[in-house]
């Protein structure tokens, strides 16, 4: 057994202040870029403080024997998360998707520095409530995640949902393989693979206008859904298959027909695997699961 202390982990994002003053270089000139758009820097800043005032709260209830870090989101792909790490993500609700897909079953509390105004499903807790969740332990729920493999043996793990299309989101072209062995030639705008945490999301606006779309699954069901997006009937495409649900061990199967198709988890683009042409991917039900508190 590690003799190691814990280590919480705060993640955070820059708030729009930080991007507006990195942009602009000063306040004034902020202020009047968001002038022209109707808006006003004291909302902005006052977004910004909260961030910060929680930031400050969450840090100052890490036990002082505990081991701390501190990333920011455009930093996860670099950082590695260790076993024994707690982690608190500070921010909205896809603060939590964007650090799952590169946790193994480290436990994650989400931390709403703006109750009200966030919609507080995987961010539950206030600041305030951190410290006595580090001291006397919590509940955990298991989050179903999804997993894409590619044919060279990449990886890619979501947490809400897997898109697999053209890198400028123009026409992707691909053989799709279904899971009762059936295959078609399609072109369309783009294959979605959600998990039930993803189904309030991007999933959840496709099925709203998709008649006969398969029910969505639950955040904790061992299920994914699938969406092909604006499939194109023509006589070398079809649109059969261009919906369904996939069951433990059963996967949806991309075999590319384009150059150059992306694979990306909870919009996190900068983050892509690259499939060329013949290249497969498989995308599935992920072994591991976000642990969540």
């Amino acid at each position: 057994m590690s003799s190691l202390s814990p280590r919480v982990v705060v993640v955070s994002r820059r708030s729009e202040l930080d991007e507006l003053l990195a942009r602009h270089g000063t306040r004034g000139a902020a202020a009047y870029f968001l002038k022209q758009r109707g808006r006003d820097l004291d909302e902005v800043t006052a977004r910004h403080e909260a961030l910060r005032a929680a930031l400050v709260e969450v840090g100052g209830a890490v036990p002082a024997d505990w081991r701390r870090g501190h990333v920011e989101r455009a930093d996860l792909p670099r950082f590695l998360f260790a076993p024994e790490d707690i982690v608190v993500a500070v921010g909205q609700d896809g603060l939590v998707a964007n650090v799952a897909k590169y946790l193994d079953g480290q436990p994650v509390i989400g931390v709403d520095p703006e109750p009200g105004r966030n919609p507080g499903v995987l961010v539950r807790h206030s600041p305030a409530a951190v410290g006595g969740l580090l001291r006397k332990g919590f509940p955990r729920q298991d989050r179903t995640m999804v997993v894409a493999r590619l044919d060279d043996g990449q990886e890619l793990f979501g947490l809400n949902e897997i898109y697999i299309g053209h890198a400028g989101h123009q026409s992707a072209r691909y053989v799709i393989g279904v899971p009762d062995g059936g295959r078609e030639r399609q072109s369309s705008s783009g294959v979605i693979v959600g998990t039930g945490t993803g189904a309030t999301g991007w999933c959840a606006s496709i099925a709203r206008d998709r008649v006969g779309a398969p029910p969505l699954p639950g955040p904790d069901e061992a299920a994914l859904c699938w969406f092909v997006r604006e499939a194109w009937p023509s006589p070398a495409t079809g649109v059969r298959n261009v919906a369904g649900r996939l069951a433990p061990g059963r996967e949806l199967e991309l075999t590319s027909e384009s150059e150059r198709l992306v694979v990306f988890a909870d919009g996190l683009e900068a983050d892509a695997l690259e499939l060329s042409w013949g290249q497969r991917v498989r995308v599935g039900i992920a072994d591991r699961k976000l642990s969540l508190g």
